[in-house]
């Protein structure tokens, strides 16, 4: 996966060696973890920005000379009757935006653009973009209102390519940030039903229920995935680290050193070892 919005798998060292070995399988985030059937009325309750207050904060910062440009633009995307010129106008919107580092802004008119050319990359491109800011972003309102932009520039995505499950999951974990987290588990629960065998929702499940409290459940879908792809070691990571987040230590060390074997990477297995000790 590419950059995305991560939840953390437990400790900070987990998390590095998490994704340094093995790339990012959950959404990573120092705001708040995943609620779960438990807590589902515990999600963020900030609203999300409009468009038009961000947009109006965006301008207070643009120099006059560069506004007048902008401006210019703007009335280019409301007189355009042909898709085309739109289209041109709402990408040098994005360019002009980018420039400025109003990345979210920018983001925003990549995506109208985006809609007007229907197609799976360009739709998917725009919602890495709002993906990309939402790592960095501190806003609560603006990363409500990203998020639930990425979510609808994804769906059009998935309608246009159903059977991405990459694209489902990509949009499941957007909604760990709009309030609505069970309907991000609701949508893995779905691509694991349709297709078992796919590592990439079965780690992600497991890695939200560890950040919930929810172990068991954790441990039960890392070991019946194991079963069939006994060599996956981002699984036998992810269980080793169920089982220290149980609190069962002698479990989680063992799991560790089996996940070792599976490396090939000596700096890896160094890091590893290094987790090891921190944990003892």
């Amino acid at each position: 996966m590419q950059k995305k919005q991560v939840l953390l798998v437990g400790a900070a060292a987990a998390l590095l060696i998490v994704l340094v070995a093995f790339g990012r399988t959950i959404p990573h985030s120092d705001k708040k973890a995943m609620p779960t059937d438990t807590h589902l009325h515990s999600g963020q309750e900030e609203k999300p920005i409009a468009f038009n207050e961000l947009l109006a904060a965006a301008k207070q910062k643009v120099p006059a000379g560069k506004l007048l440009s902008i401006t210019t633009l703007e009335n280019k995307v409301v007189r355009g009757d042909v898709k085309n010129q739109q289209i041109a106008a709402y990408k040098e919107l994005y360019v002009t935006w980018d420039s400025l580092n109003q990345l979210p802004v920018a983001a925003y008119y990549l995506g109208e653009a985006a809609k007007l050319e229907n197609s799976e990359k360009s739709l998917t491109f725009a919602a890495n973009l709002f993906l990309e800011h939402l790592e960095h972003a501190q806003d609560p309102a603006v990363m409500k209102w990203e998020s639930q932009q990425a979510i609808t520039l994804l769906d059009r995505a998935i309608q246009l390519s159903p059977a991405n499950d990459s694209l489902k999951i990509k949009q499941a974990l957007l909604y760990m940030n709009t309030g609505e987290p069970m309907v991000g588990v609701q949508k893995l629960r779905d691509v694991v039903a349709a297709n078992p065998d796919n590592i990439e929702a079965q780690l992600t499940l497991a890695n939200l229920a560890i950040q919930s409290g929810q172990y068991d459940k954790a441990i039960e879908r890392l070991e019946t995935l194991l079963q069939k792809h006994p060599d996956e070691a981002k699984a036998m990571f992810v269980l080793a680290e169920a089982y220290r987040s149980k609190g069962d230590t002698k479990k989680a060390i063992e799991i560790f050193e089996q996940c070792k074997k599976l490396l090939k990477d000596p700096g890896l297995k160094a890091e590893i070892d290094n987790y090891i000790k921190s944990i003892r």
